[in-house]
């Protein structure tokens, strides 16, 4: 036990013992287990070590990164908690009595926030996963001609998906259950943990449960085939909905009194709500106001009532999915004239040579047939979608009523906003690894060393496609802006003030996010090092504020002298210029820094051909020269490839 102990708690490879040691240790016995054993324990490694959610393979650090990113908000929340509820003089700012606890309603905010996360992690996770829930391609292929019973497979699926769910359900709470006793000092604390874990246990279960139930009822329904088409757009939305209900809190949460006072009807349409009535009723027992007695009972029975749904609906689901991947999926594909059309115009416009026009339509392809690169631009678009409503929406109480308030500020930098992440989603697609056994045909194309010319128009075709993509968005989002703006937002020198601002963000971001790319999109090969989750955050916190205040304080900037609608245009031009220019500098130097014999032993190695390489050499002459250094390091291993062929 001690030994299994250590083992769950070391990060890395037991030490290899000499083998006079091994041998004094015995016969080693693996453990007996059965085959529900190993079909759990390889659907639990699935929900992790597929390529969307670990496209490097080590599921091992990706468990840990997303363990430590559910639990630790709620942690640091209740933290911050611990000086409201013990104030001393000075601290926190504007409380003037300096002593005892916050108001009443302040304490029902603080208990809401953590209903609310547990609600969104919870909602997010699910729908992240939802495509693992189900059999695919690659179980249908590995597991069915195996001496495995259907009834395991499945029993052993659903068990999985019961410890992803209550895994995720104990990560996201257990450490500000721990934290918020000390911090808030409740007055009967066996009634406050019975509160909270219920609310909060309750808030996520319902959450996954209702996503859970959707997707089964509609695959039982619409089908594999019809799922398919709207299974990006709905993760989309929901992933969008989840984050806004986060990012509204702080708005939110100020006339959730107001709410709870007034007692209409549409309270009891909003499930986070509903946990709260749990928590309050719970905590407080019979001093609580009658409402909470309601909203719990509403909340128990809408959970029951998704858990029933999904309990009943997953099988029908399960077979009939499993049913339509053995037999196959039929595409119709007609004659599309408008896509036909479009690229017409864009090869006489913005594609003009073939080169471009080669890798614009490649990208086109790609995107379209791989799912983990749309699933990029559905995960940054939902992020952006969010922001966007968080910062548009405010809302106002009147006579204890509430109202929606647009926010022209909000306006303002909402181009931005989805020009920042749409651009973002796309440089992280691009630069994923892609099919490598595909890429070679690339370094034929532009030559090994890469030629200067060639290499700048493949480039420019990939800036081309994502600015007109980035364009399009930006421009959806400047046109729902104006549908719903109030009207001294829509002279012509504001709409027009934003038209420049939004061009702008969408050209210049682009430029920036593409700076230092020098490889086609989806043929980048992985460098070998551990990207830092921590490095890649600390860059969007710093400069997604600075996109917030310049296309916040340049729409008014511009409108303010008539002479700024020339000189925007100007500077803008003159900036994409320059950086036209750094970029180009970039490239000339990668193309210098080329290692011809790194790359074609690397082309050679994948497609199994280094082999008879070598032999040409041998006997015609030196075909190709190897580096020194990298026939050093791998010649044991060609040679162990020689013998295996």
């Amino acid at each position: 036990m001690h030994e299994e102990f250590q083992r769950l708690l070391m990060m890395s490879e037991p030490e290899i013992l000499p083998l006079q040691a091994q041998a004094a240790r015995g016969e080693i016995r693996e453990p007996e287990r059965s085959q529900f054993s190993h079909l759990l324990r390889h659907f639990l490694e699935r929900f992790f070590n597929h390529e969307t959610a670990s496209p490097d393979g080590d599921a091992k650090t990706r468990l840990v990164q997303i363990a430590f990113a559910a639990g630790l908000p709620g942690f640091v929340v209740s933290l911050y908690l611990w000086p409201v509820y013990h104030p001393f003089k000075g601290w926190p700012p504007g409380n003037p009595s300096n002593g005892g606890p916050p108001p009443y309603w302040l304490q029902v905010n603080h208990h809401f926030f953590f209903v609310v996360y547990s609600f969104v992690v919870m909602g997010m996770v699910t729908v992240f996963e939802w495509d693992l829930f189900f059999p695919d391609l690659l179980d249908i292929f590995v597991l069915k001609p195996l001496p495995v019973k259907d009834r395991g497979t499945f029993l052993a699926r659903v068990t999985a998906i019961a410890i992803l769910l209550g895994g995720f359900l104990f990560d996201a709470n257990i450490l500000a259950t721990l934290a918020l006793p000390p911090a808030i000092d409740p007055p009967n604390l066996p009634r406050f943990l019975a509160g909270h874990i219920l609310a909060c246990g309750g808030s996520g279960l319902f959450a996954a449960a209702s996503v859970l139930a959707f997707e089964c009822g509609a695959l039982s329904v619409l089908g594999e085939r019809c799922f398919r088409r709207v299974s990006l757009f709905v993760q989309g939305c929901l992933i969008s909905l989840l984050l806004v209900i986060l990012l509204l809190f702080p708005v939110f949460s100020r006339v959730v009194p107001a709410l709870l006072k007034s007692g209409n009807w549409y309270v009891r349409c909003i499930p986070p709500l509903w946990f709260l009535g749990v928590y309050q009723r719970v905590m407080e027992g019979p001093a609580a106001i009658p409402l909470y007695g309601h909203l719990a009972r509403t909340g128990s029975l809408a959970t029951l009532i998704v858990l029933s749904i999904a309990v009943l609906t997953y099988p029908v689901a399960y077979l009939r999915k499993s049913r339509q991947l053995t037999e196959g999926i039929t595409l119709h594909r007609g004659r599309n004239w408008a896509a036909r059309m479009i690229a017409r115009m864009l090869h006489a416009t913005v594609v003009r040579t073939a080169e471009q026009r080669a890798v614009f339509h490649y990208i086109s392809q790609t995107l379209l047939r791989v799912p983990r690169y749309r699933i990029y631009l559905v995960l940054y678009g939902g992020v952006g979608l969010s922001i966007v409503i968080a910062s548009v929406l405010r809302f106002s109480t009147a006579n204890n009523q509430v109202h929606v308030v647009v926010s022209t500020d909000g306006l303002r930098v909402s181009a931005g906003i989805v020009a920042f992440w749409a651009v973002a989603g796309l440089r992280l697609a691009f630069l994923s690894p892609g099919n490598k056994q595909g890429s070679w045909i690339v370094h034929l194309v532009h030559g090994r060393p890469p030629e200067l010319g060639t290499a700048l128009q493949e480039l420019s075709a990939v800036q081309i496609w994502a600015l007109l993509f980035v364009g399009i968005l930006t421009g959806a989002a400047c046109l729902t802006a104006c549908a719903i703006a109030p009207p001294d937002f829509l002279t012509w020198r504001s709409v027009a003030a934003q038209f420049f601002v939004a061009a702008g963000m969408c050209l210049l971001l682009t430029d920036f996010f593409f700076l230092h790319v020098t490889t086609v999109a989806f043929t980048d090969e992985p460098t070998g090092e551990t990207p830092n989750p921590a490095t890649a955050v600390a860059k969007y916190f710093t400069f997604f504020p600075i996109v917030l205040w310049l296309s916040l304080v340049a729409g008014p900037w511009i409108e303010d002298r008539n002479w700024r609608y020339i000189a925007v245009p100007i500077v803008i031009a003159v900036a994409h210029w320059l950086i036209e220019l750094r970029h180009r500098e970039i490239v000339r130097r990668h193309c210098l820094l080329f290692d011809p014999d790194h790359r074609e032993n690397l082309f050679l190695l994948q497609l199994d051909l280094r082999r008879y390489a070598v032999g040409a050499n041998n006997a015609e002459g030196p075909a190709i020269e190897e580096s020194p250094g990298l026939q050093r390091q791998d010649e044991p291993v060609y040679e162990g490839l020689d013998r295996s062929l």
